[in-house]
């Protein structure tokens, strides 16, 4: 559906939106200008920038996909489960870091077919970074020009040390329950999107998650860990997570390289 032209376009564009953040970022009395959404979670001036270039390239390129994204209107599922596909949107994935300056803010972009999730992309902006897969075709990141391709580790629940990534913000408690259990587990605390990244390369093992997020933070993850050769799974039935529901909520996850 999206083309290889259409991909370096879409990894274009997404550099583009994370250098307009980074002028906010780097702004201080800009940056810190927030707002509370209804979900008591802050919207800054750099989401909405963001969510402007990127819905306005995916409405003229793709018109005949619907978007879903954090910061616009979500249509209702009467008119969103007649859709084959759409894409989904976080212009800003991890505002609290970006606001702590932390450098742990990410652009999360997806493609999902039929409920799943296609094409991924997660973008760092401090970092310049960006982390893409096609489904069947592998995941990949780009660094300093370069792409290469990415795998996920292969471990065992039972093994000592494993590397458990988790958020660099709170830790709840039925989280901890999943972790307790591990021998002398290596943890490694990390901000947004890039927990999901770092099970993609291999530098972590597990990332449980019983705290619930939204789709749009995890579709893009989803299909970059999936093509690295690991998963990421609904922590009560271990199948894949789906896409545009009936609610936008996610169940709680587990997101890992391969189980052995």
């Amino acid at each position: 559906m999206i083309t290889e032209k259409g991909i370096e376009e879409i990894l274009n564009m997404l550099r583009k939106a994370g250098e307009v953040i980074l002028r906010y970022y780097k702004n201080d009395e800009e940056s810190l200008e927030t707002q509370l959404k209804t979900d008591n979670t802050p919207v800054t001036i750099a989401d909405t920038a963001s969510n402007d270039i990127i819905y306005n390239f995916l409405k003229t390129s793709y018109p005949d996909i619907p978007i879903i994204s954090e910061e616009t209107e979500i249509d209702s599922y009467d008119i969103r489960s007649k859709w084959d596909y759409v894409w989904l949107i976080d212009p800003l994935d991890g505002t609290k870091e970006f606001l702590d300056k932390t450098d742990e803010f990410a652009i999360n972009l997806a493609l999902v077919g039929h409920g799943k999730s296609i094409l991924g992309f997660i973008y760092l902006p401090v970092f310049e970074r960006m982390y893409y897969a096609v489904k069947d075709q592998g995941a990949f990141e780009i660094k300093n020009g370069i792409k290469s391709q990415i795998s996920a580790s292969r471990f065992n629940l039972q093994q000592k040390g494993i590397k458990v990534v988790s958020s660099r913000s709170y830790m709840d408690i039925n989280t901890s329950s999943y972790i307790d259990v591990l021998d002398a587990p290596v943890m490694i605390k990390l901000g947004s999107s890039l927990k999901f990244v770092s099970i993609a390369k291999g530098e972590s093992d597990y990332y449980p998650r019983m705290i619930h997020i939204m789709e749009w933070d995890t579709a893009a993850g989803q299909i970059i860990i999936e093509e690295a050769g690991g998963s990421l799974v609904d922590s009560q039935t271990g199948l894949p997570l789906a896409y545009n529901k009936s609610t936008m909520v996610n169940p709680t996850f587990i997101a890992s390289g391969k189980i052995i």
